[in-house]
């Protein structure tokens, strides 16, 4: 029996021992596994809903808290965080409106624990426009999305063509967020932008609306502020308008009849190419046309294939 007892004994010294020796190192793993990776303790999207058996509300909450805590933690510990669009996915799962989402989603991309890619800013304007579409009327998601793509998403990007159509979707986007009731100050911004762009006659026709929307008195600051600007602009729009009629004529000129002068050119009006401009189906083409009226009235328009 003392045998029995000693041999216990001893066997537990050993356990305990053997735990000693290899805790440290186990410990180490797992700060190390931590410190490495990501365990997202949920199922995939299309499961969720099944799983979170009705309990839809509370699960979403559940999510969002976790997400901002997870943001923090790998800000705070100089870790990236790549997982964000997997909390994302299922939130929109289940509540696919969730307006604290949409507003701090573009922050949470392209400001993620450590750096942002393009990459993410392309999937921040993808989460933003389904916004638009579940929230149709709401002009806080409009906002959010059109100063997002504007202002904040073109310093990831690298093409310069795409800065420029982003901004260009941006300053419409805020048009569409004014017309909803959002504030009118940001009517003078997306005109800018759209100015900026060389659609000036969108900027006038924005602008026109915003103006129209602030005519409360409450609003008379800035309606006069957004008048002012809607003269200058539409001065340049009739400006730009009378420079593309000249660019026209003169380019007309220069094909058809380059061996008479300018006036006699503009008294004999437009000369169509015979060939070209033969049969009904070239009636409508600017190139086609037979008098001024019809050539200038929409310089810009196509001209149908050479």
């Amino acid at each position: 029996m003392k045998l029995g007892a000693a041999g216990a004994v001893l066997l537990m010294a050993s356990a305990a021992a053997g735990v000693a020796a290899t805790q440290p190192r186990l410990a180490t793993t797992v700060h190390e596994v931590k410190e490495g990776y990501d365990l997202v303790a949920f199922p995939p999207p299309a499961q969720l809903r099944a799983a979170m058996l009705g309990w839809d509300a509370a699960a979403v909450d559940m999510l969002w808290a976790k997400l901002l805590v997870e943001y923090g933690t790998h800000f705070s510990e100089h870790r990236d965080f790549v997982e964000i669009p997997r909390y994302v996915d299922a939130i929109l799962e289940l509540e696919p409106n969730y307006w604290q989402l949409y507003k701090y989603v573009d922050t949470m991309l392209a400001y993620r624990p450590m750096q942002g890619t393009e990459s993410d800013v392309r999937l921040a304007r993808g989460y933003l426009e389904r916004g638009t579409r579940e929230l149709p009327e709401d002009s806080r998601v409009w906002l959010k999305y059109g100063q997002f793509i504007a202002f904040i998403a073109p310093s990831f990007l690298k093409d310069p063509l795409d800065i420029q159509a982003w901004r260009h979707d941006g300053a419409e986007a805020i048009e569409r967020a004014v017309e909803l009731g959002a504030d009118p100050d940001a009517a003078l911004a997306a005109t800018s932008m759209l100015s900026r762009a060389g659609a000036t006659r969108e900027a006038v026709r924005y602008l026109e609306n915003a103006y129209a929307f602030t005519q409360h008195p409450s609003m008379h600051e800035i309606h006069e502020a957004i008048g002012k600007r809607l003269e200058a602009l539409s001065a340049i729009s009739i400006r730009d308008q009378a420079d593309a009629t000249e660019r026209a004529i003169d380019d007309r000129w220069t094909r058809e009849l380059p061996a008479v002068s300018r006036d006699h050119y503009l008294l004999l009006g437009p000369v169509p190419d015979p060939v070209r401009c033969a049969g009904p189906t070239a009636l409508d083409e600017i190139a086609c046309a037979r008098s001024w009226q019809s050539a200038i009235s929409a310089p810009g328009s196509r001209e149908g294939s050479p």
